[in-house]
């Protein structure tokens, strides 16, 4: 691999920040505080303790957060004592927070959404992923029409709007639409630029390229985001702070290149002709001249072609592929999500279990990284899938507490695992023209997907084990029909959809391997002008 492509792995990182940033940062800008309590404005010159004594009813072992007493608070406050038989009422004036757990005032704390405003909060987040289902279809359209540039572009300046925004709403519906243009760039703000990173680099390179550029850049930036959150203590500042780095993007066009296959799957021969001559400069390398009229040949062949995610539809191989990979990403999102929501209750506070479970991923994808070329992309995508639903199944009838939680735990690396191999294998699959829209078609559907798992985790309240059961289950499920899929491990990415198709009917059930019939795909040619030397 070049200096060049070195450079461009670099260039990933701010856009791997951006990734977690984008995904994670509602859940500390609205986080809420677990204890709160009716504010009464008559006691408010009291000491919390007191006013809190004299105003609030004691649930169990707790102050209850969303009801108070209905008192004459002049004739309270002449005692200091409350009447007999009160009756209860809510809350009336908003309610007090106390900056424990979290030790900054959120958006929640300051507009009150909580109790019967509590799903103000949720909605924000839901409206967040229609966004970003929403923009994942628009900019990966774009990324095949326009290119991977102007896409990458689009996607972080509206992330840039979209967080400034929200620092200047005051109700529901403009924070909702705030969050819903930063919504729109999830995904697409790092997918744009994972996706021309692996065009520019050989099967010999992708897999350390596509997995430690979210293993390092994404989770250290979900490492970095509480502490961030706890050093600055503003949720306002804390998004000035991470908004105004998106700016970095509009240096994007002066200093990374457009693809070079999807110039040629554009008929755009001279402009990736230049693109792999600048290449030639930066790595000090030479392309066999051989090499460059092939691609050449090829791209011209190809002049007319305009290949979109249309023509994979229309295709039966690259159909059915394509139903099979959403099926198998859909599973991934959903278990990945469900386990999350079952974790929260590890007893520690939630800036460290937020770090704890973000976490596992560096160790997982590493591994990963390490045995992807290995072992192929079917072997790990299908076995940690399938491990992944045995332990979700054992987990689902051992008790409660410590066996329950480690099986979870270990659910939780094998689908992390899943997950990751299942984005680089879509990527790998799919053919130059198609590849950002239907990459983004994929990771949409998995948006789609983690709609059902709260409800998944909610049926506990049916029978304990049952949502570890289905969780188990889909998993099962996923890991056979991932075997339907073919295995892309050294080859090289498709470039249209007949070389798409090839790959598809190159592959049994049992990986057994199809004779080659194209010479175009040659490897050695390849290697030459992705890497060139």
């Amino acid at each position: 691999m070049g200096l060049y492509q070195k450079l461009l792995f670099l260039g990933m990182c701010p856009f791997g920040v951006f990734f977690a940033v984008v995904y994670f940062i509602q859940m500390f800008i609205a986080a809420t505080p677990q204890r709160h309590w009716c504010r009464v404005p008559e006691l408010q010159h009291l000491d919390v303790e007191l006013r809190r004594n004299l105003s609030v009813p004691v649930n169990g072992e707790d102050w209850e957060k969303c009801l108070m007493y209905d008192a004459n608070w002049t004739q309270v406050l002449a005692d200091m004592a409350l009447p007999q038989n009160l009756s209860t009422i809510p809350c009336q004036h908003g309610w007090d927070f106390q900056l424990g757990d979290i030790p900054y005032h959120t958006v929640v704390s300051e507009r009150g959404w909580v109790c019967e405003y509590a799903g103000y909060a949720p909605t924000a987040q839901a409206i967040f992923f229609a966004g970003s289902t929403f923009g994942g279809l628009l900019f990966g359209w774009m990324a095949d029409y326009y290119g991977r540039v102007p896409a990458l572009v689009g996607t972080n300046m509206l992330a840039f709007v979209g967080g400034i925004a929200t620092i200047y709403t005051n109700e529901l519906w403009d924070f909702a639409i705030a969050r819903f243009l930063v919504g729109m760039s999830y995904d697409g703000c790092f997918m744009t630029i994972y996706i021309l990173a692996l065009e520019y680099v050989g099967p010999q390179h992708r897999t350390w390229v596509a997995n430690l550029s979210i293993a390092l850049y994404f989770g250290g930036g979900s490492l970095m985001l509480p502490w961030l959150a706890l050093w600055i203590g503003d949720w306002r500042n804390l998004l000035w702070v991470t908004s105004i780095p998106f700016l970095i993007v509009l240096f994007v066009p002066f200093l990374v290149p457009e693809s070079a296959r999807w110039l040629s799957s554009r008929g755009q021969v001279n402009r990736a002709v230049k693109v792999l001559k600048r290449f030639e400069k930066v790595n000090g390398t030479k392309i066999p001249q051989g090499a460059l009229d092939d691609f050449i040949i090829s791209a011209s062949q190809t002049r007319q072609s305009n290949e979109s995610i249309k023509d994979v539809f229309k295709s039966a191989p690259l159909r059915k592929m394509m139903v099979q990979l959403v099926l198998v990403y859909m599973a991934c999102a959903i278990i990945f999500d469900g386990l999350v929501r079952m974790s929260e209750g590890l007893g520690l506070d939630f800036f460290i279990t937020f770090t704890l479970t973000s976490a596992t991923e560096i160790p997982s994808v590493t591994l990963l990284t390490v045995v992807l070329d290995r072992w192929g992309r079917r072997n790990l995508v299908c076995g940690p899938l399938l491990i992944a639903g045995v332990l979700s199944l054992m987990a689902a009838f051992v008790p409660r507490g410590i066996p329950q939680v480690s099986l979870a735990i270990m659910a939780r690396f094998m689908i992390n695992m899943a997950y990751n191999a299942a984005i680089q294998w879509a990527a790998e699959l799919l053919p130059t023209g198609a590849r950002a829209s239907g990459s983004s078609l994929v990771h949409v559907s998995g948006y789609v997907a983690t709609v059902i798992s709260p409800f998944i985790v909610f049926s506990e309240r049916l029978w304990r084990s049952l949502p570890l059961l289905i969780l188990g289950i889909i998993a099962l499920l996923a890991a056979a029909v991932g075997l339907l899929l073919p295995e892309t491990n050294g080859r090289q990415m498709p470039q249209t959809i007949e070389e798409g198709e090839r790959i598809v009917r190159s592959y049994t059930i049992c990986g057994s391997k199809v004779e080659e019939e194209d010479p175009r795909l040659n490897y050695e040619k390849e290697k030459s002008i992705t890497t060139c030397s």
